[in-house]
């Protein structure tokens, strides 16, 4: 049963008992929880409302997966958005980049359905402002949540209008404008869509590239057949890897489900860091863009910074987190920004982060170095990084204290987001997990001997300090 508009109180039919709980699956930036559980259509057109109501828009942009769920979710949030009053404009199947798109060219509020590369099981929500300004627990989500689990929704004394929209072609051409293509020469690049979204954006994308394009896994399929559309996964990088060896291309991609996110394999098949790739676009961009401001993640290697500075720039490190990352682009007009999670965000794509972007800027740099692509990284691959190492650990407060009085005389502390250390020739970052009992360490330094006693000896002050 669908909710129907209300000026106060529970909705009609619904006790005080029976009003909706939504605070399991509002998450910081987004929204994601279990389809039929936690997530049905009742919910979905109570977040509409909501949506409507706090996102002060004429219209509201919606996009969708692949997931056999969205088809319902996304039907029933519009129904709600315009139970409001407000216009819904349905872009169909996207991916979240192209609904950020869509959100910024039509200066519109803007909500995809998607679980990104959660299992089948699971959708969710990525919702923004007009111009595609992120809405976070901070920035509006809150609101939104609270506003839809109580039925608290104003009377509307019209429906909105609906309509479609196919913004994919003027998208694809919006991604193609950052890259010179005309200068740009023959590449053979395998990618993996995952059977996500990348199947379907990347072909219209590719098609007036000069690139020969080996696929794997365009179908649009969101129970995920042949592995998960998680490519930070290793294990879910092995088909591409060997598509890159056995086709001889040039380089490979691989996108997550909704294709917000991108991953490098080289010409041999091994995985290129993000922070490497971060590296390679903030060069590029400020050949285009001197002296400009690149924001990087405090779990990106310290290269990001050393190249950008080395170009004339001006680097910046921020928190992690999507939300947080475009308001201070906002701030000071950051021309890039990377996460070593494999998001990329761009002034002049509104601010938004896209797997699209910054897969077509890196082929772009590939064909003007004119060597391989291990060779083009090489000169950014100066450190090693342990990767994310997760501890179970119930005191985390007091554990980074430990950490912190350890460590003390040998570095700087920063608290910006957990605990960052800077050493002489090392550095680690070591946070708690918004939504597990873990702490989550990131250790990078000059030579694995130094990184791996300085990840030991971390490790070593946690797990001390978790035993009874």
């Amino acid at each position: 049963m669908l909710l129907s508009a209300t000026s106060g109180g529970a909705p009609p039919g619904k006790g005080a008992s029976d009003v909706l709980d939504l605070g399991p699956i509002v998450k910081a930036y987004d929204v994601r929880g279990l389809v039929g559980s936690q997530l049905t259509a009742e919910v979905a057109e109570a977040l509409g409302r909501a949506a409507a109501v706090e996102l002060h828009g004429e219209g509201v942009v919606v996009g969708r997966d692949m997931r056999p769920s969205s088809v319902d979710l996304a039907a029933a949030f519009m129904a709600g958005v315009r139970a409001q009053g407000v216009d819904t404009v349905d872009i169909g199947l996207a991916a979240t980049d192209l609904l950020y798109y869509a959100s910024g060219r039509l200066g519109l509020p803007g909500a995809m359905w998607t679980a990104s590369h959660n299992p089948v099981e699971y959708n969710g929500l990525k919702l923004c402002r007009a111009g595609a300004e992120p809405v976070g627990i901070d920035t509006g989500l809150a609101l939104i949540r609270d506003r839809a689990q109580s039925g608290h929704f104003p009377a509307s004394d019209r429906e909105g209008s609906h309509r479609s929209a196919d913004v994919l072609g003027e998208y694809a051409q919006h991604v193609r404008n950052f890259v010179d293509v005309d200068a740009m020469h023959h590449l053979k690049v395998a990618v993996d869509a995952g059977n996500g979204m990348g199947g379907l954006v990347v072909p219209v994308v590719f098609e007036e590239l000069p690139v020969e394009l080996v696929p794997l896994y365009f179908e649009l399929d969101g129970t995920f057949p042949n592995h998960p559309a998680n490519p930070i996964e290793p294990e879910n990088l092995v088909d591409l890897q060997h598509a890159v060896r056995d086709h001889g291309c040039d380089v490979g991609l691989a996108f997550d489900g909704d294709a917000d996110r991108v991953f490098v394999v080289d010409e041999r098949g091994e995985p290129v860091n993000p922070s490497l790739v971060t590296a390679v676009i903030a060069d590029t961009l400020l050949a285009r863009h001197p002296a400009e401001t690149v924001l990087y993640n405090l779990i990106c290697s310290r290269i990001v910074p050393e190249t950008v500075e080395a170009a004339g720039g001006h680097a910046v490190r921020t928190r992690v987190g999507h939300s947080y990352i475009k308001q201070v682009m906002k701030d000071t007009g950051a021309v890039f920004a990377g996460e070593h999670s494999g998001h990329y965000y761009f002034r002049e794509n509104f601010r938004a982060d896209s797997g699209l972007i910054a897969g077509v800027i890196f082929l772009g740099a590939l064909s003007a170095h004119g060597a391989s692509a291990s060779d083009l990284v090489a000169p950014y691959d100066r450190y090693v990084q342990s990767g994310e190492i997760n501890t179970t650990v119930a005191d985390q407060p007091g554990a980074m204290d430990v950490v912190a009085e350890a460590f003390s005389a040998e570095g700087t502390a920063d608290w910006t987001d957990g605990l960052t250390f800077d050493g002489p020739d090392w550095w680690f970052n070591l946070r708690p997990s918004n939504t597990e009992p873990l702490l989550r360490l990131n250790v990078e330094a000059a030579d694995g001997d130094t990184m791996a006693a300085t990840r030991d000896r971390v490790l070593s002050l946690i797990r001390e300090g978790t035993k009874d």
